[in-house]
Formats: C-alpha cells, sequence, structure tokens
C-alpha cells in the first residue's frame, strides 16, 4: 500500500475494516457503532488520529465518511438515518484486498459521475483539509442526532419505554385498548387493534422488552408465539437492546408471522409517524426538524 497517497492508505483499511464489520453484523450497524470498532481494531497512526480545529472531526474519520460517499455511489453501500447496509455488492468486493477494494470503489464512482455527467476527480485528490465536502458533515451530524435519540431513550425505564412503543402504535393509527400495568402480564405487554373493537384483523400482541445491553432470544420470541391464541393475531416484539443472531434467524424461518424491531427501527417509525401523534404522546420523545441543504445528486 505504499504506492498510495497517505488519506488513501487510510482510505483503503478503514474502508475495508467498515466492510468487514458490517458483514460481522448482520451487514448492518449504526456508523457510529462501526467508527467506534475502527477505532479498537484498526492501528491508526498519529497523522490519522489529529483533530480539525475547525470540524473538530478527526482525520481518519473525516476520510472514511469522505469515501463511504463514493461507496453508496458504487452501489456497495447505503445509509440511512445513521445506519449503515452493505449491499450484496458490497459482500462480493470484500474478497478483493484492500487496496483493490479501494480502486474499485474509486473507479465505479468515477463510471457514476460519468452517467451523471459530473465533473472528473483528480486521482491524486485528497480529503487531508479542513474544506471536506458537506454530505460528509451530514451524515456525521445524522449519526450523532441518532445517537443523541438512542441515549433518551435508553434512560427510560421499562414501563416508560413500553408507553413508547404504545404511543407509536397510536401514531400509527391502531388502537392501544391494553397496556400492561406494572406486574405481570402473562407475557402480552401491549395489544393493539386497527379499530375500537378489535373486530378487524390483524389483532396484535406485543411483548416489549428494555435491555439496552441485553439481546432478546430465540426462547423469548417462541414464549411470545405461545400466546398467540386466535386466528388472525400476529406478534411483535420490541426490544431496545436488539436480537441475537438466533432470534433472527428462527424468526425468519417460523411459519408465525412475528416482527422484530430493535432501537433503530423503532426510532425510525418514530420519525416516519411523529406528525400523526397526539401532543402529549409526543412529549415523551419530542422531536425538532433541522434543515439542511442537501448535496446535489
Amino acid at each position: 500500500m505504499t504506492k498510495l497517497a497517505p488519506s488513501k492508505q487510510t482510505a483503503a483499511k478503514t474502508i475495508y475494516a467498515a466492510f468487514k464489520i458490517l458483514k460481522e453484523n448482520g451487514n448492518q450497524l449504526p456508523g457510529k457503532d462501526v467508527v467506534e470498532k475502527i477505532s479498537e481494531t484498526v492501528e491508526l497512526s498519529e497523522w490519522e488520529k489529529v483533530r480539525y480545529e475547525k470540524t473538530g472531526y478527526i482525520r481518519w474519520e473525516s476520510i472514511l465518511h469522505f469515501y463511504t460517499i463514493n461507496c453508496m455511489k458504487a452501489g456497495l453501500l447505503r445509509k440511512n438515518r445513521g445506519i449503515w447496509y452493505l449491499t450484496p455488492e458490497g459482500v462480493e468486493a470484500l474478497k478483493l484486498s484492500e487496496e483493490k477494494l479501494l480502486q474499485k470503489i474509486i473507479d465505479a464512482y468515477k463510471t457514476w459521475q460519468l452517467e451523471n455527467k459530473k465533473s472528473d476527480i483528480d486521482d491524486d485528490e485528497t480529503v487531508e483539509e479542513e474544506s471536506d465536502i458537506q454530505d460528509l458533515t451530514l451524515t456525521q451530524k445524522e449519526e450523532e442526532a441518532l445517537e443523541g435519540l438512542k441515549k433518551y431513550i435508553y434512560a427510560k425505564n421499562p414501563y416508560e419505554f413500553q408507553d413508547l412503543v404504545a404511543a407509536l402504535l397510536r401514531g400509527m393509527g391502531y388502537f392501544t385498548p391494553f397496556v400492561a400495568p406494572k406486574g405481570k402480564d402473562g407475557g402480552i405487554d401491549i395489544i393493539a387493534y386497527q379499530d375500537p373493537l378489535g373486530a378487524k384483523n390483524p389483532r396484535i400482541k406485543l411483548q416489549v422488552k428494555h435491555r439496552p445491553d441485553t439481546k432478546a432470544t430465540a426462547k423469548e420470541i417462541k414464549q411470545l408465539m405461545g400466546v398467540l391464541s386466535k386466528e388472525g393475531e400476529i406478534a411483535i416484539f420490541v426490544a431496545s437492546g436488539g436480537f441475537t443472531s438466533d432470534a433472527t434467524q428462527f424468526t425468519r424461518d417460523s411459519h408465525t408471522h412475528v416482527e422484530l424491531i430493535d432501537i433503530n427501527k423503532f426510532i425510525n417509525l418514530w420519525i416516519d409517524f411523529y406528525e400523526k401523534m397526539t401532543d402529549e404522546d409526543k412529549s415523551m420523545l419530542p422531536l425538532k426538524p433541522i434543515y439542511f441543504l442537501a448535496p446535489n445528486e
């Protein structure tokens, strides 16, 4: 990798590490978590760890974010509200070496530029200065916002989180005649209907687990399935700590439909349906939109 410019050396090893981390985590992970794992597993030089005075961002992180833009244009990576997704093409690209993966990204990005009639870039272009492009900062801000929402939710107690889930369902147009009080709930925390009387299918039974540091297991999914007793009932399992790989695989293979909602999916749904909520429900997790000038595609 000695033939590459310093910034491209950094890009090659951090992009490869990011792809590998994503693959090891089911091909998706919050961008902030990807960055943290890279800092823990990749050897970084003092030059790479310099912090820019204007932006406050670290050099290697800025380089990584810059090249993830190329990865998205190349179809190897997707980002949505702070979550990074490795595409099937990205998984396939991991078979390449670090240097060849970077070159594939650069070549694919140039092809995208030509197809979209964008001006070409110089092979020696770097992101060593503080004038990093606008969408780099935008994606970092999105990831910071996601992390702030997570911390706010994690600070809630289990019953407050349960109330958040019920509020989301109401924002989605469901009625919530039952939200479990403190104490034993028989395996059901929330029941939701499409109509006030529960005459229409599907009728939904939810289990809510608020354990930020513990993933829900396949055994817990099976237990939720066991309380589905009537035709037209479906189950939703909401877990702030996410799900084990066994739980996810078991759900995929099951003939009984169980929808799994982790913290990232919960936040995305809350944002999507926020404007349809009552003011009282909004106050449980209040949002304030901030508008940035979107970079031209």
